[in-house]
C-alpha cells in the first residue's frame, strides 16, 4: 500500500495533486514510529500533507469515547513536534462536531471533513453546498467520480480515496483513468491556492 500511495502522489494523475491525509502511528497496534516518520517525511517532500484523525483505532475511525477535539489537538501537536506540518484535516468516518471544527480552525488547517453528499455514516457529519474559507468539502468518492466523470459535474470537484483503494486493481485503474478525464472537464486548482 505504501509503495502505491507514494507512486500516485508522485505521478499526479491528470495533473492533480494528491494530498495524503495521515494520522500518527498507533503504538497500541504495533505501528513502527520510526518507519511511519520516514514515510510521512517522504510524502511531505512531495507536497502538502494533512491530518486524518482516527479516534478509536487504525481500523475504527469514528470516536467511541474520549473528547474528539482533544484528540485532534493532540494529533496536530504530535505531527508538529516531529517536524511535520499538516495543512489539511479530515475527521475519520467524516466525524466532526463544533469543538473539532474549532480545534482545526485554531490550528490553521483547511477542513476537508464536510461533504456535499450524505456519507454512509451516522450523524454527526457536516453537509455543505461547496467550498468556503477554511472548508474544502468532498464532492465525490472515487466510485462516485468514476461513475459520473462523463456526466454532469458541479463547477467545483474535490474527490477523495483511501490508501486501501490502491490495493484493489480495479480501483487503482479507475483512479488512473478517471482523473485525466476530469482534468479535461475542469480547471485544475493548485492545492497551494487553498487557504484556511
Amino acid at each position: 500500500m505504501w509503495r502505491r500511495l507514494r507512486e500516485v502522489v508522485r505521478r499526479r494523475p491528470g495533473g492533480f495533486a494528491i494530498v495524503p491525509l495521515l494520522r500518527p502511528p498507533d503504538r497500541a497496534f504495533g505501528e513502527d514510529e520510526a518507519e511511519w516518520l520516514t514515510r510521512a517525511r517522504e510524502l511531505g517532500t512531495l507536497g502538502p500533507i494533512g491530518l486524518h484523525t482516527h479516534w478509536t483505532s487504525p481500523t475504527h475511525a469514528r470516536p467511541t469515547d474520549g473528547v474528539p477535539a482533544m484528540r485532534v489537538r493532540t494529533d496536530i501537536a504530535w505531527l508538529r513536534e516531529h517536524h511535520l506540518e499538516p495543512r489539511f484535516f479530515c475527521g475519520g468516518g467524516w466525524y466532526t462536531d463544533a469543538a473539532v471544527a474549532e480545534a482545526v480552525a485554531d490550528a490553521g488547517l483547511v477542513d476537508c471533513t464536510a461533504t456535499t453528499f450524505a456519507p454512509p455514516v451516522p450523524q454527526p457529519y457536516r453537509r455543505v453546498d461547496g467550498p468556503s474559507p477554511g472548508l474544502l468539502p468532498a464532492t465525490h468518492s472515487l466510485g462516485m467520480l468514476t461513475r459520473g466523470v462523463l456526466g454532469p459535474l458541479p463547477e467545483f470537484v474535490h474527490a477523495y480515496f483511501h490508501d486501501t483503494d490502491l490495493v484493489d486493481i480495479r480501483r487503482r485503474l479507475a483512479l488512473r483513468a478517471t482523473l485525466p478525464l476530469l482534468a479535461r472537464r475542469r480547471r485544475l486548482l493548485e492545492v497551494d491556492s487553498v487557504q484556511s
